[in-house]
């Protein structure tokens, strides 16, 4: 009989994801029954596997950890998610919840913190990192923004930049472009990624065209 509490955990960085597999295996009733780290393969597998939590880093290869959750959510996988970040901006938490993440933590909290994070998201509760400003998350999950696209945590500026990203231009013909310095479209390149937790131009072509703002 499945474990009900299995889990399948997801992170494109081995050691981390090794680490994370030792302190489960230490967490009583918790079983690791797989493990990857690419966004495709992971939907694949928790389809195969049908474990109860899914443990989730959102800079993953060839999917984001936000697309798997969408992902997911649309297609009616009945599966848990605990998102994994090292980044704590409010806003992508909300996007996040929105589009069914069941919970956020932070790469960096206390590993005493991991055990009742996944117990609570397993419960059927929500958790998020200590660090997370509660009150401004709470602001933004009661608004009727729609969760419908990450385009919403970029600046018309950004978008822009996304854009011209995505058609293939180099940092130097964007900044001609919009009449800027080349260190300032870096910047927002930056940021952009940083918001979207996507980091590489493939992923940022694939995320604009799903987007529209490209053809």
């Amino acid at each position: 009989m499945k474990n009900s509490n299995s889990v399948v955990l997801v992170d494109d960085h081995e050691l981390v994801r090794a680490g994370i597999c030792t302190l489960l295996h230490t967490v009583d009733s918790i079983e690791v029954i797989g493990e990857c780290g690419d966004g495709l393969e992971a939907i694949a597998m928790v389809k195969r596997l049908q474990p109860k939590l899914l443990v989730l880093d959102i800079s993953i290869k060839s999917l984001s950890g936000m697309e798997v959750v969408k992902l997911i959510s649309n297609q009616s996988i009945p599966v848990k998610i605990l998102i994994l970040s090292m980044h704590n901006n409010v806003e992508y938490v909300a996007k996040c919840l929105k589009h069914g993440a069941h919970g956020y933590l932070l790469k960096d909290a206390a590993v005493d913190e991991l055990e009742p994070a996944i117990r609570n998201v397993l419960q059927g509760h929500s958790y998020i990192s200590k660090e997370i400003d509660i009150s401004l998350l709470d602001q933004l999950l009661s608004t009727n923004q729609s969760a419908t696209s990450l385009l919403d945590l970029l600046t018309n500026r950004q978008k822009q930049i996304l854009q011209l990203i995505a058609e293939g231009y180099s940092t130097r013909q964007i900044a001609d472009a919009i009449y800027v310095s080349i260190k300032t479209v870096e910047t927002h390149r930056a940021h952009i990624m940083a918001r979207l937790q996507i980091f590489d131009v493939a992923g940022l072509v694939r995320f604009a065209l799903q987007e529209k703002l490209i053809h």
